[in-house]
């Protein structure tokens, strides 16, 4: 019983069940109509007058058909209302407002039609939120990255890049495009893809697997990882990620540089000393002054390895950045007066002329390690003896010196040397460089690191060092040191 009472009341909630209602009551109106204008002419009329009748069949089917209009119009009205407000919902959805309901009230299929249509709005409106808090998480993971990224499809245009990646499309856009094109189709001259990149993007679609490479562009270096975007099976674009590794590939050659240079400099006192000291072993030298050169080569070729190891050590801490400096005021004529008289009996045994041009009043700088600075006028100064000839002289001058309004000491090394060839006068900071292709031994033979050790001083006292030379005519070296503390 319970089962036909369920049926019943859910046909009954039905539109079929509200259509078949209505059209019965419609049925039952007309019939009661037809019965109550009839009965009244059956006894009087007996049917004698069939035009009459006629008549009033045809009044009957009028007021019939207007009661059909009436409740077919009322009817169609409430269907209709509710499909209206769900257009509209959908129209308004369509344009991006995914917070639209639908009020009604009504219990048959039209009322669950519009209950479902508002589960499923709601479920878009948090579908919606979700991809767009995505979306924006995604996009400020892009624009936080150093590396840059870019994301091309099939044809080689541009769909989505961080700020980096923009930047680099921009900057690379002025490389010549003729550049490779003879690898590429007509048509990749069309493409967004920036010309370094075009061989690895057609390699990748081609192949559709990740590809690595490092490419050189505008004196730069850089690391490119470039991976397909795929869909059912088809590539449909490709995602590159690129590094700027300048730097790293620089320390990398640095490094191998430094290896290479480190032993060339340890591999050639070492045979020195074995080949001497083997000579000494063997009594291969019977005279005294041969046995005496020998034992001194020996010891000039220890000191210059520890000289070389000391060196190592010094450039070493300051590239790693673990130099203690002790800052406090200093007045450099002392470290200059100083470092003159060390170096003054020296110049006289060389037969040089070793001159100190130092004004009355101090050369105070407010933070300066006197030592460091000590140790940048004995490199500059050694450097300078070991390169002048007898006869010629040095100068090692001071002054104040205001440079783009701030105040300055300044300090040149100027020697009458064999000067420095213009093509080397650029490198000649660089660890182990040597403006001696040839690499002489012997008295005038430097480690290679003591102008990088000065460099390295002057940056720590946030100064400057410039060199003007210019071969058989001879070096200067122009210090500025600032006055003021450093900020």
């Amino acid at each position: 019983m319970n089962l036909w009472q369920r049926l019943a009341g859910r046909l009954l909630r039905s539109v079929v069940g509200k259509l078949w209602g209505t059209i019965i009551l419609l049925v039952a109106v007309v019939l009661l109509i037809v019965g109550v204008f009839l009965l009244q002419y059956v006894d009087i009329l007996s049917f004698e007058d069939a035009h009459k009748v006629k008549i009033l069949f045809v009044l009957t089917a009028v007021i019939g058909f207007l009661l059909s209009t009436f409740f077919a119009f009322f009817l169609s009205k409430k269907i209709q209302q509710p499909l209206l407000q769900l257009k509209d919902a959908a129209d308004s959805i369509s344009q991006g407002n995914y917070s639209t309901r639908v009020n009604t009230r009504s219990t048959d299929e039209i009322g669950e039609l519009a209950n479902t249509f508002n589960h499923m709005t709601e479920q878009l409106d948090k579908l919606i939120h979700d991809l767009n808090h995505e979306k924006n998480h995604l996009a400020s993971i892009l624009r936080s990255m150093g590396d840059s990224v870019m994301t091309f499809n099939a044809d080689g245009k541009v769909i989505l890049t961080n700020p980096s990646g923009y930047l680099l499309i921009n900057k690379w856009s002025g490389i010549d495009l003729d550049w490779r094109e003879e690898l590429f189709e007509s048509g990749a001259a069309h493409s967004e893809v920036p010309m370094p990149l075009r061989e690895l993007f057609q390699c990748v679609m081609e192949e559709g697997r990740d590809a690595t490479d490092k490419i050189h562009v505008l004196s730069s270096v850089w690391s490119v990882v470039m991976a397909p975007l795929q869909s059912n099976g088809v590539i449909r674009g490709a995602v590159a990620v690129i590094r700027n590794v300048t730097e790293e590939h620089k320390l990398e050659k640095l490094r191998r540089d430094f290896v290479a240079n480190i032993s060339h400099e340890i591999r050639t006192p070492l045979s020195m000393l074995q080949g001497y000291s083997e000579a000494l072993l063997d009594d291969i030298v019977v005279s005294p002054e041969d046995r005496k050169e020998l034992v001194q080569v020996i010891y000039d070729e220890s000191l210059r390895m520890g000289r070389l190891v000391n060196d190592f050590l010094d450039i070493a801490r300051m590239e790693a950045g673990h130099v203690d400096m002790n800052f406090q005021e200093v007045d450099l004529r002392h470290v200059v007066k100083r470092v003159h008289r060390k170096f003054q009996v020296y110049a006289k045994e060389r037969e040089v002329k070793l001159l100190a041009e130092l004004p009355s009043q101090p050369l105070l700088v407010k933070e300066a390690d006197e030592d460091r600075l000590e140790q940048v006028f004995t490199n500059l100064l050694d450097n300078a003896l070991r390169h002048t000839h007898s006869g010629k002289s040095i100068t090692i001058a001071g002054k104040h010196a205001n440079v783009n309004g701030s105040e300055y000491v300044q300090f040149s090394v100027a020697d009458e040397g064999q000067g420095i060839p213009s093509e080397d006068v650029p490198f000649i900071f660089e660890r182990f460089y040597k403006a001696d292709k040839a690499r002489k031994r012997g008295s005038s033979s430097g480690t290679g690191l003591g102008l990088a050790i000065v460099k390295n001083l002057i940056d720590l006292h946030h100064g400057r060092i410039v060199v003007e030379s210019a071969a058989g005519v001879g070096t200067t070296f122009t210090l500025l040191l600032p006055v003021e503390a450093h900020q």
